[in-house]
């Protein structure tokens, strides 16, 4: 799940400075702040304390896992939430002429994310930086995912793609 601070506050009802206070290791929260904190990451409070580390595997079953749409672009997290995780796999439908995001939208991953896509079926457009890149059924990408970016599907069929996002690795 890669949220900013903003969307962490809004979704928890926690103020995005107390959010980064306690990010940064300046601040401890309250049992109270720390379950506002979990539920808006979709998380029991035993996971975003790691009491519940003594599990090893964690399954994602279809019927459970998150999912979203907007404007012919379906997606799925294949990745359940778990507590320090830094990398997401989702998979993502866009019908003819649909695309992830806005143009103009800001990157939504944190600084130093890479992101890697893997066409599954059709063929996709990836602009980057406002470079343009085609991709058909097969192809791969890994490119920077905190500039601005998104998915195209030009084509008249469905395109399935996934998308791999690590968090924090790149350095400048």
């Amino acid at each position: 799940m890669s949220l900013s601070l903003r969307d962490l506050a809004e979704r928890s009802g926690v103020s995005a400075p107390m959010l980064s206070q306690v990010e940064r290791g300046e601040t401890s929260p309250t049992l109270a702040v720390a379950a506002k904190i979990a539920a808006g990451l979709e998380l029991t409070l035993s996971q975003l304390l790691r009491l519940d580390e003594g599990q090893h595997v964690a399954i994602s079953r279809a019927a459970s896992r998150r999912h979203s749409e907007r404007g012919g672009h379906r997606f799925e997290e294949l990745t359940p939430p778990l507590p320090g995780q830094r990398a997401d796999v989702s998979l993502h439908v866009l019908e003819p002429g649909a695309s992830t995001g806005g143009r103009s939208d800001p990157p939504m991953h944190e600084p130093g994310s890479r992101e890697t896509a893997v066409v599954l079926a059709g063929t996709l457009a990836l602009v980057v930086d406002g470079a343009r890149h085609e991709l058909q059924e097969g192809d791969s990408v890994t490119f920077d995912a905190d500039l601005p970016h998104h998915f195209e599907n030009e084509g008249q069929e469905a395109t399935r793609f996934l998308a791999v996002i690590a968090a924090g690795l790149r350095r400048s």
